[in-house]
């Protein structure tokens, strides 16, 4: 079944966007014709035409998206030491001694340092991996602890932390991930194949490199699992514009739409792990460390302007209050339009301004569970609102949910359990206050995101998903552990069971 294309879907009942203006709670069937869904009605009222599609009154909701991903680096995850369970800087380094090494050196990734008892260190790393090349990459990102034959083979001086920030780190990361193509594509279809199965039909892809040349290669070699939506960075703007890339066009060279140009990507400042996130307050025991704007406001103004004239959308990554404040103006003066990416801690009087100027909240719902503790300890002192949901949405704001993969996993049921239940693992509620209802979760979960969703209805892409239990009804773990039996694009089956 998988990449036929179903003509008719028999027996689902609709949970998502759309339902409300279907004549029926009963299931219902549906016929699909170019791509398209061309007409809804009762089980048993219409003609079954091409490849049938057995519902057996499963819940049928329009297909997710997860709108912000880092392709690659998530594909490469999987063959790398996972760290995310680690509780010291000791352990860390341990586990690493004892990692495989691949290509001559060693890599984990994952690890989050906010709250470990003790400190990394290039003499701590060195004791236990010898003169074997070893990275850890951060959780999110924003840092990369490296040994001395690390440094070495990177060219990069020692420093007594072992730690390189920011630029320098996202630099070792686009070193690590370049590797050669054909392991690079096997991959990635490897990812989109897993993202089928979990009901995903589409992503935004903000891998830091220029990821138009791989995006013509993986659509020449035949990639049509998901829709794709790529990132153009800061470093390559100049080149976009004049290669005359638009957001919205399909990518060069492709026989289909799936894959097509997105918006500029820029960082306007760290993150809360690695202490660098731009804040109104210092962080706790570092008078004076308020965190850094990796962009000045008036260049992002700029910036911004430039690639709105060329017909390019942007997507800001703003994380502290202070980088939100200035990506929200930046916004105002540019008249770009586009998402802000992150959002973690927002200023009370900012949290209106995403919908005044027409912003999308491009959130991860995962990283408020991943970073309660951390959030707690590390921005106690902060007044503005970490991890606005509720807020954003009773505002009027468009929410757009994702993953931030490999910050945590491609599952876009994780995220909507997140958003909805704001726990896991049994622990209480954290900022209960922020929950949003499923409706709003799903919703913010498709591609239009929460105010302007797709639905299912006759004329809408069939691009779909249908689920084994009634979202609606389900609790936390129910909804992380829902049942996906089939994803579909376009009406082509990208994933059955």
């Amino acid at each position: 079944m998988i990449g036929e294309t179903a003509g008719f879907i028999r027996a689902v009942r609709v949970a998502g966007p759309g339902r409300e203006f279907l004549p029926t709670t009963e299931p219902v069937d549906l016929v699909l014709a170019n791509g398209l869904i061309a007409d809804i009605a009762p089980t048993g009222n219409l003609r079954p035409t091409g490849l049938v599609v057995e519902g057996e009154g499963g819940w049928l909701l329009p297909g997710l998206w997860d709108h912000h991903v880092h392709v690659l680096q998530w594909a490469l995850a999987a063959d790398r030491v996972p760290l995310g369970e680690v509780a010291s800087a000791r352990d860390a380094a341990a586990i690493m001694g004892l990692a495989p090494e691949s290509d001559g050196r060693r890599i984990g990734s994952g690890f989050r340092d906010g709250l470990w008892p003790d400190v990394p260190s290039l003499e701590l790393l060195d004791a236990t991996t010898a003169g074997v090349p070893t990275y850890l990459i951060n959780a999110d990102v924003h840092s990369v602890w490296m040994n001395t034959a690390a440094f070495r083979r990177e060219g990069f001086e020692p420093v007594a932390s072992g730690m390189l920030r920011e630029e320098d780190a996202f630099e070792i990361s686009r070193r690590v991930n370049a590797v050669e193509p054909e392991v690079a594509d096997h991959a990635v279809e490897r990812m989109a194949r897993a993202a089928a199965a979990r009901g995903i039909v589409g992503l935004v892809d903000l891998d830091m490199t220029w990821n138009d040349e791989p995006w013509q290669r993986r659509v020449a070699r035949g990639f049509d699992t998901l829709r794709v939506s790529y990132g153009t960075y800061p470093q390559h703007l100049d080149r976009a514009i004049a290669e005359g890339l638009r957001t919205g066009d399909p990518v060069r060279g492709a026989v289909h739409d799936l894959v097509r140009v997105g918006p500029l990507k820029a960082i306007t400042d760290g993150s809360l792990g690695t202490r660098t996130a731009a804040c109104a307050h210092h962080y706790p025991g570092q008078v004076g460390n308020h965190g850094i704007l990796t962009v000045k406001p008036d260049e992002l103004v700029e910036m911004m302007t430039q690639a709105t004239a060329a017909g390019l959308e942007c997507a800001i990554h703003a994380i502290g209050d202070v980088a939100n404040a200035h990506a929200l103006d930046a916004y105002a003066l540019s008249g770009a339009t586009g998402t802000i990416e992150h959002a973690q801690l927002v200023a009370h009087t900012d949290i209106p301004r995403f919908a005044r100027l027409g912003v999308a909240a491009s959130v991860q719902p995962e990283h408020a569970l991943d970073d309660r503790d951390m959030t707690d300890a590390i921005w106690a002192e902060q007044s503005a609102q970490p991890y606005p949901l509720r807020a954003l949405a009773d505002s009027g704001a468009n929410l757009r949910f994702g993953s931030d993969a490999p910050v945590a996993s491609l599952d876009p049921w994780a995220a909507i359990a997140s958003a909805v239940f704001r726990t896991r693992d049994g622990r209480d509620a954290w900022q209960p206050h922020e929950r949003v209802d499923i409706d709003t979760a799903i919703a913010a979960s498709t591609a239009g995101g929460s105010t302007a969703p797709a639905e299912i209805a006759p004329g809408a892409l069939a691009d779909l998903v249908i689920v084994g239990a009634d979202p609606l009804a389900a609790d936390e773990r129910g909804l992380r552990a829902m049942p996906v039996r089939t994803t579909s694009v376009a009406g082509r089956v990208t994933h059955g069971v």
